[in-house]
């Protein structure tokens, strides 16, 4: 598919690859919908009007077109699968590209889980760009199994398919001008800069701007949003499983003020990308909350696409990639065909493209783990106040209370009777034994035991129990199956398992079938007495350090806002 053949095609002298006829075009460039033909050559939209012949045409009898979905950053590993799987899903769902930043996998297994990634996604029926992970670990308050200083990440600048730097969640060490962060910064900054600043605000977000970041994730408010970016940040509005910012945020939205603002999932579940969508499920919720179509579809398509400097996507145009999806209603939009450069790759949810052949990638073994040795117990003379994490269904932020500690043979234990259930934290990477203990309320657990490899961003081996019993019978029932999710009676049975064994993290299943034993976790979670719709989600980010305002790793107790260890007891 020369490029004078392109031309040549444009131009009406030889038939084009593929017409689509009838199609009412969202023009995300000029803001208009018409009724014209869509000229395809290859992968390349040549043309956009009528009197054109193709070797296969399509009427679409009056359909809207709009370019594939874009989303703007997301965690393939948060779907529990690796990305041929991933893709396909989203693919069903309208989205062709995605800006993926690998930082579960590159906690556990630094750049080796990085070019996984990389390997896995190439021949996949989607656009699949990553940014360089630049906290590896997060912070210096936790065990990772990898470290990835500025010079690792340098061979990553070659890669055609390495768009920049991804979130930059030490925060703290921008602002305060930490020597190896300002050298990622520094290394990359050609390229495109992805921000994480979660409450930031004033001065100290000033700082963190001036160093050249370029967006942001993690608002929750329309107020914290405004500040970003009115100084300068392109504003990523989040709607993941547990992360539901999405309409919280849409007040922000105006016509002056749109072209700033971009979709991405960051965190989605097996159930919640097959039963809801991605990109598509942002989109048709703006639009039956009142935003304009035409923005909404721009937030999804084009505005990401020249965030990330990806100029021949996000558009239906001369010259770019026809990456395109089909439907009917305007108002409820559900994707009925989509094309991915040139071709008919889906349909009506089903993807028509054939899975490519997978070659075996062998990953190290990343369950390091000692369990027999550890000790769960807490250490108590008396009564006192202690610091608990509070957990909140739908978000992955946390709140900070003290409570009462529960005090038995001079051990602190749960309550259950307050919701105040005992959570650990083992390190699993290194077999250093390194343990972190604490307390977790809103979570409701009556007995037995949760636990799974899945804790960002360490991803260490995260425990929430009833009793200390418990707590080390699903320890090693994870240990046993290689990484995964597990929930365990008060008897030491095994209720319901999830083995991930591509770093802890992932599955190579179909994602329907992750899914169903998914799905089973939670209805087992549930049966233990755990209130939440999720709670292997939400457990999932009760480890991470750099989201407020307390979290537990490995190391202990970690106040984010103060950005420092802190003792059990007050």
């Amino acid at each position: 598919m020369s490029l004078v053949d392109r031309i040549a095609v444009a131009r009406g002298d030889i038939p084009a690859s593929l017409v689509l006829r009838n199609a009412r075009l969202v023009n995300v460039l000029s803001g208009e919908i018409d009724t014209t033909d869509i000229v395809v050559y290859g992968d390349t939209i040549v043309a956009v009007g009528e009197g054109y012949s193709a070797e296969t045409e399509i009427d679409l009898g009056g359909r809207y077109v709009c370019p594939g979905f874009i989303d703007a950053h997301v965690h393939i590993e948060s779907s529990l699968c690796t990305p041929p799987e991933f893709s396909r899903v989203v693919l069903a769902h309208g989205v062709t590209t995605v800006v993926t930043d690998p930082h579960e996998i590159a906690n556990v297994l630094g750049l080796e889980g990085i070019r996984f990634m990389l390997e896995r996604a190439k021949h996949g029926p989607i656009n699949m760009y990553v940014m360089a992970s630049s906290c590896v670990p997060a912070t210096h308050m936790e065990t990772s199994g990898a470290r990835l200083e500025a010079e690792d990440l340098e061979p990553l600048l070659r890669s055609d398919w390495v768009l920049g730097l991804a979130e930059m969640m030490n925060y703290p060490g921008v602002i305060y001008g930490d020597e190896g962060v300002l050298d990622k910064l520094e290394m990359y900054r050609t390229k495109v800069l992805d921000g994480h600043a979660p409450s930031v605000a004033g001065k100290q977000l000033q700082a963190y701007i001036a160093s050249g970041i370029g967006s942001d994730h993690e608002c929750t408010t329309v107020e914290e949003a405004h500040e970003k970016l009115r100084l300068g940040l392109t504003i990523f509005i989040r709607e993941g499983t547990t992360t539901r910012n999405l309409k919280p945020l849409l007040p922000l939205v105006t016509p002056m003020n749109h072209t700033r603002l971009c979709f991405c999932t960051d965190d989605r579940q097996p159930d919640s990308l097959l039963n809801e969508g991605s990109i598509d499920f942002m989109v048709r919720t703006a639009i039956s909350e009142g935003i304009d179509p035409m923005l909404a579809i721009r937030m999804g398509t084009i505005n990401t696409a020249n965030y990330f400097r990806l100029y021949r996507h996000g558009a239906i145009a001369p010259g770019r990639v026809a990456d395109m999806v089909v439907f009917s209603d305007l108002h409820n939009l559900q994707p009925e065909m989509v094309f991915r450069a040139g071709v008919l790759s889906a349909q009506n949810g089903e993807v028509l493209r054939e899975k490519p052949a997978q070659r075996k990638i062998d990953l190290r073994d990343s369950m390091n783990v000692r369990i027999d040795e550890s000790d769960f117990r807490i250490p108590a003379d008396a009564a006192g106040h202690i610091h608990v994490i509070e957990a909140y269904g739908d978000q992955v932020v946390t709140g900070h209370v003290m409570m009462d500690a529960k005090v038995e043979n001079g051990e602190a234990v749960s309550d259950t009777e307050r919701d105040l259930v005992k959570m650990v934290v083992l390190e699993r990477h290194r077999a250093s034994g390194k343990v972190g203990k604490g307390f977790i309320t809103g979570f409701g657990l009556k007995r037995g035991a949760l636990a799974g490899t899945v804790a960002h961003d360490h991803h260490n081996l995260v425990i929430i129990g009833v009793d200390d019993a418990s707590i080390r019978n699903a320890a090693k029932a994870v240990r046993t199956m290689g990484g995964g999710l597990v929930a365990i009676d008060e008897h030491g049975q095994v209720m319901a398992r999830l083995p991930l064994p591509v770093a802890g993290l992932m599955s190579e299943e179909p994602l329907a079938d992750v899914k169903r034993q998914y799905d089973a976790l939670i209805a087992a979670a549930q049966t233990l007495g755990s209130t939440l719709p999720d709670p292997f989600m939400t457990m999932s980010f009760m480890a991470l350090e750099v989201i407020p305002k307390l979290k537990l790793t490995d190391a202990g107790l970690v106040d984010v806002e103060k950005f420092a260890l802190v003792d059990l007891f007050v």
